[in-house]
This record gives C-alpha cells, sequence and structure tokens, in this order.
C-alpha cells in the first residue's frame, strides 16, 4: 500500500504544479487581451484626433488661400 500512496501523492504534486502553470498562462492571456485592447481604442482615438486635425488644417489653408487672393 506505500507504493500506491507514494504514487499517489507524486501524481497529487504534478497535477497541483500543471494547474499552477495554467493558471498562470490564463492570468498572463486575459493581461495580453486587456492590453490588446486598451491599445486598440488608444488607437482609436488616435485616429479621430488626426482626421479632426486634418480637417482643421484643410479649412486653414482654405482660408489662407482666400486671402492671399
Amino acid at each position: 500500500m506505500a507504493k500506491k500512496n507514494g504514487l499517489r501523492d507524486a501524481a497529487v504534486k504534478i497535477g497541483a504544479a500543471v494547474g499552477r502553470v495554467d493558471g498562470t498562462a490564463h492570468k498572463a492571456a486575459r493581461k495580453a487581451a486587456k492590453a490588446a485592447h486598451v491599445a486598440r481604442q488608444e488607437l482609436t482615438q488616435l485616429t479621430k484626433q488626426v482626421a479632426a486635425l486634418k480637417k482643421q488644417l484643410e479649412k486653414s489653408t482654405k482660408r489662407l488661400k482666400s486671402a492671399l487672393k
């Protein structure tokens, strides 16, 4: 019986270690997904800002051209 208990204890230790690794990998994946989501939102905001600046520049250019005529 001692051998069976030893094997069972070893299997429990191995299973626990695998569970910890899986949990750590899951946490890392969630963090990466959250970072990617935040980066995507920031990129969307920057795109909107660039579009607004481009529109403003076009207006300024148009005014300047009409002022120089």
